[in-house]
């Protein structure tokens, strides 16, 4: 990169790398506890020279687990439109972990708070249907291939049988979601769906690339094609800023001022508006689920690069 966005991605893992110590990779999903926590890895794509820089494990293979959830979202309103995506799920922050049933009950609501929980991205994966012969699933890898510009993005099998085995919590919400009259289609086939997608295999450089088309409104800036409308890019940028990072959104909004998403295998995707995407892996994760080592990484790209969008 050149200009304002030029930093050493090589010394801020090594500064950040001593964060790792604080975390535990996620082991309630069988396959993921056996992922080696010592792994640190940045990329950066300056949508303003098209220029990407990259240090550490950034081509390091890894479970996207939740950040799946944005492209589910993102494709789902590519397919179904703003108005009725939003019209199934809200976009308030929910103050209860992502995986629990306690915010529906509490609130009243008939549908999810937000897409990001898990009762919303399941909600979200199931408006996906069969089309043309191909699977929800095997659409939204099909889109995941092209809005990561990663054609490499495969399902890894055993995290998907890990998912299976360990899944009751969200088969719990996908059942009460169809009591309740928020899921219509098949829920069989809705968590199988929400399984495979976050079973996918990414790379820092591919939530980069995702990164860069939210920050670039929509377009992707490495041939210039617009992949989803400036409304849903608009839209999901803002749900990632209060949402993304679950009952710490608000916490993170803050001190990095950056729309997130993380996933437990260790993943963060960012956008900031009009200047860069950025891809993060390190799979330590503090109680919430966050990684340790990547969010004070993020943090300090935001702090030198000056993205905070509530500063600058």
């Amino acid at each position: 990169m050149q200009g304002e966005f030029l930093m050493d991605l090589k010394n801020a893992i090594h500064e950040c790398w001593g964060k790792i110590d604080e975390g535990h990779v996620a082991t309630y999903i069988p396959a993921l506890a056996n992922v080696n926590p010592y792994q640190l890895g940045v990329c950066l794509f300056d949508v303003t020279t098209d220029r990407k820089e990259q240090a550490g494990a950034s081509q390091v293979r890894f479970a996207i687990e939740s950040v799946s959830k944005v492209i589910a979202l993102l494709y789902a309103i590519d397919q179904l439109g703003l108005k009725a995506v939003s019209s199934q799920v809200g976009t308030r922050q929910t103050g209860f972990p992502f995986d629990t049933i306690l915010n529906m009950e509490i609130t009243g609501e008939s549908r999810p708070l937000n897409p990001f929980v898990n009762s919303g991205a399941i909600l979200i994966s199931s408006l996906i249907e069969e089309r043309d012969g191909q699977s929800p699933f095997e659409r939204i890898l099909a889109f995941s291939r092209k809005i990561c510009n990663d054609p490499g993005i495969t399902l890894d099998h055993e995290i998907y049988r890990s998912e299976l085995a360990t899944g009751d919590r969200n088969r719990s919400l996908a059942y009460y979601l169809k009591a309740r009259g928020s899921l219509s289609n098949d829920v069989t086939t809705s968590l199988d769906t929400y399984f495979r997608q976050c079973s996918m295999m990414v790379t820092c450089e591919s939530l980069t690339n995702l990164g860069a088309v939210l920050a670039n409104d929509g377009v992707a800036p490495w041939n210039g094609e617009r992949l989803i409308s400036s409304q849903a890019a608009t839209y999901t940028k803002s749900v990632m800023m209060t949402t993304g990072l679950y009952t710490e959104s608000g916490t993170y909004s803050v001190q990095i001022g950056v729309p997130t998403k993380s996933g437990v295998g260790g993943g963060l995707v960012a956008a900031a508006p009009s200047h860069c995407g950025i891809g993060i892996f390190s799979p330590a994760l503090n109680p919430v689920g966050n990684s340790v080592a990547g969010l004070a990484l993020l943090e300090m790209i935001s702090r030198e690069l000056k993205l905070d969008i509530f500063k600058y």
